[in-house]
């Protein structure tokens, strides 16, 4: 293998690298917006007293700021 084979080599595996990384750093992000989804649905399906309320926005923007995270973490590999 020649040295511009290699080089290309080293690249192609980088870019593979690069999209497992980005793969990964989605799925948290799936998961983080289903679990928001499920707890909207609790919310919209069940009569929640204020406690309960304030807990489950306390969780909403917890996950909130964890996809804002993970967001920041997609673009910052791209620049």
């Amino acid at each position: 293998m020649d040295k511009d084979q290699q080089e290309h080599k080293k690249f192609l595996e980088e870019q593979v690298e690069w999209g497992r990384q980005r793969d990964a750093i989605l799925e948290q992000i799936e998961n983080k917006l289903y679990e928001m989804k499920e707890l909207a649905e609790y919310a919209r399906d069940n009569e929640l007293t204020p406690i309960e309320r304030s807990r489950l926005q306390e969780q909403m923007n917890t996950l909130n700021q964890g996809v804002h995270s993970l967001e920041q973490q997609l673009q910052s590999e791209v620049n």
